[in-house]
């Protein structure tokens, strides 16, 4: 039987491999460069970490592992006649992959909560697991890329965010727009409209208007309880007109009597005020109908979308108030951030931005006639390496066309040729790829004609 993987998995090849290093590299430059630091959490974490950190639906998406050893030892018969699920689970598996980067982040920042010095800024790059039906784009291992600062309310975090962003899509090559809202001017929406107890409805609803329009938006308010009344006050709210500020006016004029949404006005021209001495190169847009679909989110949300390409958001996050209240820490406020490092990936491919030499690893490689020749190159490739120049050789003195297709199969930009005429004046011929150009240069000369 031909071997294969689980469904929802990948294999990387070793082009695939060297693309995605472009990209977590890139990524991790950017982090660093604004003061976060790595940490690494176990793939596997207790369950009852896990469990009930994701709503129900979440719960049920979370891989879980059976516990070592003999885990049917003590069960009885009842309990495996009973055939419930949950209860039988809860006996035979104690641990589970990791969903996301945030819960294990919280944890984390609760267990070494001595350790660790507030304002803390970290990020991760790490694969996580969910048991969701696999299907075009959505994958049960992928990985997250994720920085947060806790422990600060300071609205400088925000900024810096938007300007990492910003920095890391300069870097990949392609514009992006950079999409901003609070999660307080939409709890003053919901009041202004009257349906304060409808703001998680209203949110999830708004939150499709990119992929369903308003229309659609419109009777899904309708089928969560909102009367026709409060959807057309609600209307013109989500199709504001104008640029940042003249949005905003209009919003401190329209939800003048809510609190809540003037504390997040409020916060959004601090931001912008922030931003205005940047010299950030993307779009920033104030967009109303960006909620952002998971509710622990108190104050900024953000997402980012890749100008001119077909694709989801491709990086998103926000401001969260009590994170760390789960595992009894409470009161801890954060801000984060993640990159959607495949979907990235994919905008790169579609927009062909990955330099040429994530394509390569080798850069060029010695081919002999016959053993002598080997024997030859040997100590050529060694000094080439401590160069810190990739190097390969040939490993046997086979046709010179077998030879030449390993090359050009793995993209090697340089071949160097042994035979007897370049040994006889202790040189090599070198031959550019690209443009087909040779030269008889001594083992100096290559290196400085590669580097």
């Amino acid at each position: 039987m031909k071997p294969s993987i689980p469904k929802g998995t990948r294999d990387f090849s070793p082009v695939e491999m060297a693309r995605r290093n472009y990209i977590f590299n890139t990524i991790r430059s950017v982090f660093q460069n604004y003061g976060f630091k790595q940490i690494e959490t176990p793939s596997m974490e207790n369950l009852s970490t896990l469990m009930g950190k994701y709503g129900e639906e979440g719960d049920k998406l979370l891989f879980k592992i059976l516990n070592s050893g003999d885990w049917a030892h003590d069960l009885q018969d009842d309990e495996l006649l009973a055939r419930n699920s949950i209860k039988l689970t809860n006996r035979i598996s104690e641990k589970g992959l990791r969903y996301d980067l945030t819960v294990p982040f919280a944890r984390y920042v609760v267990q070494h909560r001595d350790e660790v010095t507030f304002p803390f800024k970290r990020f991760q790059i790490q694969p996580v697991w969910r048991a969701d039906r696999p299907q075009k784009g959505r994958y049960r291992e992928f990985f997250q890329c994720d920085a947060d600062i806790v422990g600060s309310d300071s609205l400088i975090y925000e900024t810096e965010i938007i300007e990492m962003i910003d920095q890391a899509f300069q870097r990949f090559g392609f514009p992006v727009i950079i999409k901003i809202n609070n999660r307080k001017i939409l709890a003053g929406i919901a009041e202004f409209i009257g349906a304060a107890d409808k703001i998680i409805d209203i949110t999830v609803a708004i939150d499709k208007m990119d992929k369903i329009g308003l229309d659609n938006v419109s009777k899904e308010l309708l089928e969560r309880g909102l009367n026709g009344g409060q959807i057309n006050k609600l209307k013109p709210i989500l199709m504001l007109e104008g640029n940042n500020q003249q949005k905003l006016e209009t919003l401190r004029t329209v939800l003048a009597e809510s609190e809540i949404a003037l504390k997040g006005i409020d916060e959004m021209e601090e931001i912008l005020r922030y931003i205005a001495n940047s010299d950030i190169k993307n779009e920033l847009e104030i967009d109303l109908t960006l909620a952002r679909g998971l509710n622990y989110y108190t104050g900024t949300i953000l997402e980012v979308k890749a100008v001119g390409v077909e694709m989801g958001s491709i990086s998103g996050g926000g401001r969260y108030d009590n994170l760390t209240g789960i595992f009894g820490l409470p009161g801890v406020s954060g801000v984060g951030f993640s990159f959607g490092a495949d979907r990235i990936y994919d905008v790169l491919t579609m927009l062909d931005k990955f330099p040429a030499e994530t394509a390569t690893g080798t850069k060029i490689i010695f081919l002999a006639f016959d053993q002598r020749g080997i024997t030859y190159s040997l100590p050529l490739v060694r000094r080439i390496r401590r160069e810190g120049i990739a190097a390969e050789i040939y490993p046997e003195p086979a046709k010179m066309k077998k030879q030449m297709t390993y090359a050009n199969a793995n993209n090697i930009p340089f071949v160097a040729i042994v035979g007897d005429d370049e040994m006889a004046q202790n040189k090599a011929m070198l031959k550019n790829m690209l443009t087909g150009e040779q030269s008889l240069l001594n083992i100096d000369e290559i290196v400085s004609q590669i580097k």
